[in-house]
């Protein structure tokens, strides 16, 4: 199946909101479920701790025989706990109402096997921070900076607590690929009824306005509530100063093109928008 809306569950806090936010998008798009856990065995061993350097051979032997043994264990704790996982999110996603949610475990790096089961996705969507980023800091992790970066399709990064989204905001900067996404939000079955909210940042100019008009009206022809504004300054500012002017519940962006908003979200470090988000994050491709 290539349509399917795909959820990266991990031991995180954030793992709640992904399964509550996957089943929404699974129910309001028609889509299947599949949630998809990740163990990458190797990703908490220190490579700098080599013991076995000054011992005699035979207790080398023996130490590596039982750094094996250990390895081997804490491979076979890691796939236990992630079934376990695994069965706790398809449980949370039959009571939000998905029928038959399916549930995948997989061996390796999150990036390489999220991109190895890019062409089964309509949408993925996965936790602000991952099960290793320290909780107390902004910063999203390298693993999920990666994801943004190299992944093709939608990718939905959500907090901690669901809420229906009602209110949607798009960051629009007029280029083609941009009147893509509007045409693309304008028609998505997972924002039936919602109000829709385009923000231009620059200066306001005849050519701007006409933008924003023609994403106003593609919006209201498709039968949305929608309302929008032109404002100067950084992106990331703007952008957070509307969501809370306005009650925003979901930011879409563009992450496409040679864009000032393509750069705020793929450039070489994460974004104060990504990381200062408070709401749910849809990045399109």
């Amino acid at each position: 199946m290539t349509d399917q809306v795909l959820a990266a569950i991990d031991g995180s806090q954030f793992s709640e909101g992904v399964c509550d936010y996957a089943a929404w998008a699974s129910l309001a798009m028609d889509a299947p479920l599949t949630l998809v856990h990740v163990v990458d065995n190797h990703s908490e061993v220190p490579e700098e701790q080599n013991l076995s350097g000054n011992l005699h051979f035979g207790a080398r032997e023996r130490l590596m025989k039982e750094l094996s043994e250990l390895d081997e264990q804490r491979a076979k704790v890691n796939r236990e706990q992630g079934k376990l996982m695994l069965e706790a999110a398809k449980e949370r996603a039959i009571e939000d109402g998905v029928s038959d949610p399916v549930t995948r475990q997989r061996n390796g790096t999150l990036v390489e096997s999220l991109l190895e089961l890019e062409k089964e996705m309509r949408l993925l969507v996965v936790g602000k921070r991952g099960e290793t980023a320290h909780q107390a800091s902004g910063h999203l992790g390298s693993n999920l900076e990666r994801v943004v970066r190299e992944l093709h399709r939608p990718i939905l990064m959500v907090p901690k607590t669901f809420k229906r989204p009602e209110k949607i905001l798009m960051a629009f900067d007029g280029s083609k690929t941009a009147r893509k996404g509007v045409e693309m939000l304008a028609r998505s079955p997972l924002f039936a009824g919602t109000e829709c909210h385009v923000l231009i940042v620059g200066a306001e100019t005849a050519e701007r306005r006409s933008e924003l008009d023609w994403a106003l009206s593609t919006l209201r022809e498709a039968g949305h509530q929608a309302e929008g504004a032109i404002r100067a300054g950084d992106v990331d500012e703007a952008l957070q100063a509307y969501e809370k002017e306005h009650s925003i519940d979901l930011l879409v962006m563009g992450a496409y093109g040679h864009s000032r908003i393509r750069h705020l979200l793929v450039g070489s470090t994460t974004t104060a928008m990504l990381r200062g988000s408070r709401i749910p994050v849809l990045i399109l491709r």
